[in-house]
């Protein structure tokens, strides 16, 4: 993200976040100004994660996606595969999200993002 708006806004958003937990209301109209702002700047990802994160938010008055999967760990003593952030969801998932977007032309940024949208719409499907 490059427009410094856009970045006071994300750091208050995440700030806002973390002191008062998910507050629908400011969280909501925040999103959608933050999205003004990334339309203006040309990220058509970045601008469809926040218009999902504030319609699941509004829908659902929560945070139900849960942190998308890393690549499974094998366990060198079970030979088990593990994926340790399985199922995170609510604020802490929120956070990690709103973390992404501070940059998303990091490759391993856009993929997580691209997966948060695939959730966004799995979840939709299933709801």
């Amino acid at each position: 993200m490059e427009n410094i708006k856009a970045q006071k806004l994300l750091n208050k958003i995440q700030r806002d976040l973390m002191r008062n937990g998910i507050i629908t209301n400011t969280l909501t109209e925040d999103l959608k100004d933050l999205r003004v702002l990334v339309v203006e700047e040309g990220n058509p990802l970045l601008a469809k994660v926040i218009r999902l994160t504030f319609e699941h938010i509004e829908s659902y008055n929560d945070f139900n996606i849960a942190i998308p999967d890393e690549e499974p760990i094998e366990d060198e003593e079970e030979g088990e595969i593990a994926v340790e952030n399985e199922d995170i969801r609510g604020q802490e998932s929120l956070d990690y999200l709103l973390s992404l977007m501070a940059d998303p032309k990091n490759k391993v940024n856009e993929i997580e993002l691209r997966d948060y949208v695939a959730a966004f719409n799995t979840y939709a499907a299933e709801n």
